[in-house]
């Protein structure tokens, strides 16, 4: 009895689970794999169902539970491939382009704001607050023009300030802008939705890639400052230090020395802010309609008003899964990449 005790709760060798908990770990691992994995298994599945065999399922196996049929496929790239294609290419470019703007703006402010000290007056803060009130009030409520509403919020802002000042002179720290950013996020996006409509109304970019762009990049740049300035604190300023002796400018350094070394964090950044600008639904719905629609609107579009269409749904989702999948086993090894000659460095 001890003999058999200690062959299934004993480990064989240093460092190795017993065979019972290993066996006991793993199955977990793989019913959490089944549970993971069985959403992507069952839209597989339905994208090659006829409309028939949806709706009287539920089926499982194919050849087996059902015939597989293309009919999906090829009424979505074939028969509607044009209406799902320009959906696609919106994405892909919005995605992209937002993205890239967000990562290069939001790491150089988050260098900044781990290396450089800033002490902004509270009383600029509140006139601008005031300045973008007021154009808000005269487009909205006076009916006037943004060519004239904003000369005047920035003259309010211009004369208000040197009086204003010499009254408050409590000042802000890093800490505070960088809270601020991050408050940004918990907001709930449907409470700016209107005012960026409206926005975009008056310049007359609503239903434009550019407008999408711009949103998204605006939406996810405190996200890209709140974690890269975790990863820049990381780095020693005596690397900097050292850099600035040779005659390394600010710029140099922050390219040439800060971005590598922070790789890591600069991947994993950028395809956390990919994957949102990807299935971004809410603001899309509001700023396009048929020019600028992007896939989320596509998928939701297929609840018609015959039902959920459960088989060209499924095949959109595959097609939309199919470049965020690719991006992050692409950009995998360069994490690990960055990690492992972070490790040898240290």
């Amino acid at each position: 009895m001890k003999d058999i005790l200690s062959r299934w709760f004993v480990p064989r060798r240093p460092g190795e689970l017993a065979p019972l908990p290993r066996v006991l770990v793993y199955g977990a691992l793989l019913a959490w794999t089944c549970v993971v994995f069985f959403p992507l298994y069952w839209v597989l599945v339905t994208s090659f169902k006829e409309p028939l065999q949806v709706s009287d399922g539920p089926y499982f196996l194919p050849f087996v539970d059902f015939q597989p049929s293309l009919h999906a496929w090829a009424y979505v790239l074939v028969e509607t491939g044009r209406d799902t294609l320009r959906p696609y290419l919106n994405s892909m470019l919005i995605a992209s382009l937002s993205t890239a703007g967000a990562v290069a703006i939001g790491s150089m402010a988050a260098y900044a704001l781990t290396r450089i000290t800033y002490r902004p007056s509270v009383a600029a803060v509140l006139l601008f607050i005031a300045s973008v009130a007021l154009v808000v009030a005269l487009v909205m409520a006076a009916g006037l023009s943004l060519a004239w509403a904003l000369p005047a919020g920035a003259m309010l802002f211009v004369l208000g300030l040197r009086p204003l000042a010499r009254r408050v002179q409590a000042r802000l720290g890093n800490d505070d802008i960088l809270f601020w950013m991050i408050s940004q996020r918990i907001m709930p996006p449907v409470v700016s939705a209107i005012p960026i409509y409206v926005m975009f109304q008056q310049v007359h970019l609503l239903d434009t890639p550019l407008a999408l762009i711009l949103t998204y990049m605006t939406v996810n740049l405190p996200i890209v400052v709140w974690l890269m300035v975790d990863f820049f604190d990381a780095i020693p300023r005596e690397l900097e230090e050292s850099a600035a002796l040779d005659g390394a400018s600010r710029y140099r350094i922050l390219f040439d020395l800060m971005l590598p070394l922070a790789r890591p964090g600069l991947v994993a950044t950028t395809l956390l802010v990919l994957i949102l600008s990807w299935n971004e639904y809410l603001l899309a719905l509001f700023l396009s309609t048929a020019n600028a629609q992007t896939m989320p609107l596509l998928v939701a579009a297929q609840n018609a008003t015959r039902g959920p269409q459960w088989w060209t749904m499924s095949v959109l989702i595959l097609l939309m899964i199919v470049p965020v999948v690719v991006m992050t086993l692409f950009l995998q090894r360069f994490i690990a990449r960055g990690l492992l000659t972070g490790a040898v460095k240290g």
